[in-house]
C-alpha cells in the first residue's frame, strides 16, 4: 500500500499524467475504508477522470466454459 502511496503522490506532486484501472466501483473510491486508502483515492480523483467500461465479464465466460468441459469429461470416466 505504502508503495502504491509513494508511485501516486510523485506523480500527483510533479503534475506528471496518471492512468489507472481499476475494477472498484467510483462509489468505493469516493468512500474508502481506511486512512491508507483515502491519501491514495483523493490524489486519484484530483488527477484523473473517471471513465466506465461496462460489459461482458470474458474471463468469467470462459471460465464457466471450462468447468462445464470438466464436468464433462469426468462424467465420461
Amino acid at each position: 500500500m505504502e508503495q502504491m502511496f509513494t508511485v501516486i503522490d510523485s506523480r500527483y506532486r510533479s503534475k506528471k499524467p496518471l492512468i489507472v484501472t481499476t475494477n472498484l466501483k467510483l462509489e468505493e473510491i469516493k468512500n474508502p475504508p481506511d486512512l491508507a486508502r483515502a491519501r491514495i483515492y483523493d490524489r486519484i480523483l484530483e488527477r484523473c477522470a473517471p471513465v466506465l467500461f461496462s460489459g461482458k465479464n470474458f474471463r468469467e465466460e470462459g471460465a464457466m466454459a471450462t468447468k462445464a468441459a470438466a464436468k464433462e469429461i469426468v462424467s465420461r470416466e
